[in-house]
């Protein structure tokens, strides 16, 4: 039980499954309000609940990262991890806050990176020993 609980609530299977969602959420928003603007004349903004799931997506992905980046065995790794999510969270923040006009592909691009950078640091970097703990302090 307890290897079927390491092996798929890992923190890079976390942090996949969650930047992929976060990534497939912010693709269909536009579809999905345009359709609803097309079928109704009011009410064409989004409504506060799936406004809200951005905010649990950052949530969960902060905690995938937080625990991917300890148990990697790359520095860089930890550093790109932590660059990326802090991009990430400005982008959604100014999504919610319109403090400057940027598109929307950075905030694809960068949900992306973060899924990519789980992918890839499940396969390649996991440490298989206590080396991360000498690497963490």
């Amino acid at each position: 039980m307890d290897l079927v609980i390491k092996k798929y609530f890992a923190a890079d299977n976390i942090g996949m499954t969650s930047s992929t969602l976060c990534l497939i959420h912010c693709m269909i928003t536009p579809f999905i309000f345009i359709a609803q603007a097309c079928t109704a004349s009011c009410c064409a903004d989004a409504p506060v609940w799936w406004k809200t799931i951005d905010f649990l997506f950052l949530v969960i992905s902060f905690v995938a990262v937080y625990y991917s980046a300890k148990t990697t065995s790359k520095i860089w790794m930890r550093y790109t991890f932590y660059f990326s999510f802090i991009l990430l969270f400005f982008l959604i923040i100014n999504d919610h806050l319109v403090l400057f006009e940027v598109a929307k592909t950075p905030l694809y691009i960068t949900a992306g990176l973060l899924a990519g950078l789980h992918f890839y640091n499940r396969k390649y970097c996991l440490c298989q020993s206590t080396c991360c703990e000498s690497n963490s302090k």
